[in-house]
């Protein structure tokens, strides 16, 4: 090495370039090593070399900008396609996604046939997807689709794309186009999966090979005893999966057996412990065991962690029908409220939080600080009170107090001088 690097000082750059190669032979993914063979390689005039060497160094270290900025000198006068479809990558990888998009774009434009615009069309339509641009991103599938007919996973992405548009059915014709037209099997599961989530077991039964899929399928179509001997069946072989500990749940569901279900919905979150279907699965029994209260909980619970805040809240809201003293619930519902911006209804269940847990200090600072906010200190200053009582020491009641007690002498004063004014000498 320091030979070749001594070489390179010396502008011996043929004799340094040979010195190089040498290294390169027993150290072929060192991307130190290859930078400087290209680097010697351009001053020797080497282009052909260089962008072997530089294209090296992508596949070992892909988001080298070097190696990019380097490429694109070597072919934006020879190789528009190769050009912009660098430059969209680089772009890419410096999280400049607009001018990624334009840049694949141009890339399909310019190259020289379908088939070398397929890798630009790849990324573009990859592209699209990430930035939510659906539409667009099914319009360069299907190009691709044209171009790429024996590829089975331009399919699947097209499905996935439909299904995020139009809808499940969509997805699941384009798949089933795809076996037609195309004699495609190999996302045979994937279709399978879709059929179950349509309500359509016997048609996922048929094509699957996946035990669980099938177990999954027959208890959807009520045979609950065929199902359950596959799963035992395969009970070594999948006994460690989330799946295999849902699809036991559904079994002793089905079987209205609600105790056994239970414990195999705690496996099932032992192993997948921030799944919605643990929230599902529970709402489902309670509803059956006639328990109102836990239902709406649970599909609280269900829809939280489906990020969809306001369908929980109406859950919560419902539930607090059957049991408005769940301390749990009622801080909850209140912090819902509380985000949403509704600070006068988190109040009203701050209040009520109170009322059932009188030592809570959560609910008692909400209070002093909607209080504060609506300029009511002397309302705040009476939980303010009640929270010193309960902790001396709370450092938020310490230092809210000073507020309070300052804003109130300010009111003093300010109501002293108004009724001197109107009333002159005789308030002396």
């Amino acid at each position: 090495m320091n030979s070749a690097e001594q070489l390179e000082q010396s502008e011996k750059y043929e004799e340094a370039y040979t010195e190089y190669k040498k290294i390169l032979m027993h150290k072929p993914d060192d991307v130190d090593i290859l930078t400087r063979t290209a680097h010697v390689a351009l001053i020797l005039d080497k282009k052909a070399e260089a962008k072997q060497l530089y294209a090296k160094i992508l596949e070992v270290d892909p988001a080298n900008i070097m190696a990019h900025e380097q490429l694109l000198d070597l072919f934006v006068d020879e190789d528009k396609f190769k050009y912009y479809l660098l430059r969209g990558n680089m772009h890419a990888l410096q999280q400049q996604m607009s001018y990624a998009n334009n840049d694949y774009k141009k890339a399909i434009a310019h190259a020289k046939d379908a088939q070398e615009a397929l890798p630009a069309r790849y990324l573009h339509a990859g592209l699209c997807e990430g930035l939510e641009k659906y539409q667009e991103a099914i319009d360069e599938y299907l190009r691709i689709a044209d171009d790429d007919d024996k590829n089975p996973m331009v399919y699947v992405k097209l499905a996935e794309l439909y299904e995020k548009t139009e809808g499940i059915i969509s997805a699941i014709q384009t798949l089933e186009r795809g076996k037609l037209d195309n004699g495609f099997t190999e996302y045979d599961e994937v279709l399978a999966g879709l059929y179950i989530r349509n309500s359509q077991p016997e048609k996922a039964l048929a094509i699957t090979k996946n035990e669980l899929t099938k177990a999954r399928a027959l208890f959807d179509m009520g045979d609950n005893d065929k199902g359950y001997e596959i799963l035992m069946s395969v009970k070594d072989k999948y006994g460690n999966e989330s799946t295999f500990h849902s699809l036991m749940a559904q079994y002793y569901y089905q079987k209205e057996m609600y105790d056994e279900a239970f414990n195999e919905i705690d496996e099932f979150e032992k192993l997948a412990p921030n799944s919605p279907l643990i929230y599902q699965m529970k709402a489902l029994i309670y509803e059956q065991k006639q328990d109102s209260f836990n239902e709406h909980l649970n599909w609280g619970k269900y829809n939280i962690l489906r990020n969809d805040k306001d369908v929980a809240l109406n859950e919560y809201m419902t539930a607090y029908r059957f049991n408005n003293k769940d301390v749990n619930l009622i801080e909850t519902i209140a912090s819902l409220l509380e985000a949403e911006g509704d600070k006068t209804k988190a109040s009203e269940f701050y209040e009520r939080l109170s009322d059932v847990d009188p030592k809570n200090t959560l609910a008692l600072e909400k209070l002093v600080e909607f209080r504060q906010s609506i300029g009511d200190n002397y309302g705040a200053k009476e939980y303010l009170d009640k929270l010193i009582e309960i902790d001396p020491r709370n450092k938020f009641a310490l230092e809210n107090s000073k507020k309070v007690q300052s804003s109130e002498n300010e009111s003093s004063g300010g109501l002293l001088s108004l009724l001197k004014n109107i009333f002159g000498n005789r308030m002396r």
